[in-house]
């Protein structure tokens, strides 16, 4: 039987279905504009427009449907919380979703589909199949993670299973939105990295420049070597608790491959281990682990 998934993004809602986890050929594939600004109720209304798209030109129904979210439904309240696209915030989407839709709506956040999708389609399938437990990891303009257990996203009591992006790491860091201080986030997400550059260089420079430059500039140098220092305390603590089989690293900061070395080195330093056995894994879905780990929801 075909699955289904739908991304909803803040610029972009895309639908696929794939006949099944183990094809990562799409029957369809549709994609429009999310059109946030103009709300919550015009974002549902995106969202069933997409789904009628995947049905007219599959021909096809589907029984249910899985939907990657910017944030996380809260098990207490049922209300979405922690969504960039704010709209989306308090409102009880997974209810007003299935009464628009007509049908059951399985949901998780970006991160846990991006975990969800490198297990059962990507880079863990690929790589590291016999992993029962697997991070998945998301450093870009944000950090967040996500954590898959014999298949299935692991979401936790509050639904922040993985987040490891707002535990505290350095109070350099300084406030970050969520209202703390010196979150993972805010010391190696890209935003970070590049305000970390400009406060020491007077400069202002682009990650992906800083990495090109950092054997000839010091600056360059200094916040690279700062990325490597703090990714390996900050991911220590989730190895020393978790102790994954496997971890994949999406977003534009898991493009450095020096965090794949000197990183992993620096990780070595702080786990409670002799040494980091664990494979550490770059993604293979590119853009397509959202809308394929929102139909792996209902694989």
């Amino acid at each position: 039987m075909a699955i289904w998934g739908i991304d909803l993004g803040g610029t972009k809602i895309e639908g696929v279905i794939l006949s099944s986890l183990d094809d990562t050929t799409p029957i369809v594939r549709q994609r429009i504009a999310t059109e946030g600004e103009k709300g919550y109720d015009h974002i549902l209304s995106r969202i069933a427009q997409v789904l009628d798209l995947l049905k007219s030109a599959s021909g096809l129904k589907p029984e249910r449907i899985g939907i990657c979210t910017p944030g996380v439904l809260d098990p207490g309240t049922q209300t979405m919380k922690n969504c960039n696209s704010t709209a989306l915030n308090g409102r009880p989407m997974l209810a007003d979703l299935e009464a628009r839709l007509g049908l059951p709506v399985v949901m998780a956040n970006d991160a846990n589909c991006f975990a969800l999708a490198e297990t059962h389609l990507g880079a863990i399938k690929q790589q590291a199949p016999k992993a029962r437990t697997v991070f998945g990891i998301i450093m870009g303009t944000g950090v967040g993670g996500g954590i898959v257990v014999d298949g299935k996203i692991i979401e936790g009591r509050h639904g922040i299973g993985g987040e490891w992006g707002h535990n505290f790491l350095d109070s350099t860091g300084g406030p970050c939105y969520c209202g703390k201080t010196g979150c993972v986030e805010t010391v190696i997400a890209g935003p970070s990295l590049e305000r970390f550059y400009l406060e020491q260089s007077g400069t202002k420079k682009l990650l992906k420049q800083i990495v090109m430059e950092a054997k000839t500039d010091p600056y360059a140098k200094a916040t690279v070597d700062r990325l490597h220092e703090q990714f390996g305390r900050a991911l220590s603590v989730v190895i020393n608790i978790l102790d994954p089989d496997a971890i994949v690293i999406g977003g534009g900061v898991g493009n450095i491959d020096s965090l794949y070395t000197k990183g992993r080195e620096r990780l070595a330093h702080y786990i409670f281990n002799d040494k980091v056995e664990v494979p550490i894994l770059k993604p293979m879905l590119g853009d397509s682990a959202g809308v394929f780990g929102a139909a792996a929801l209902v694989g």
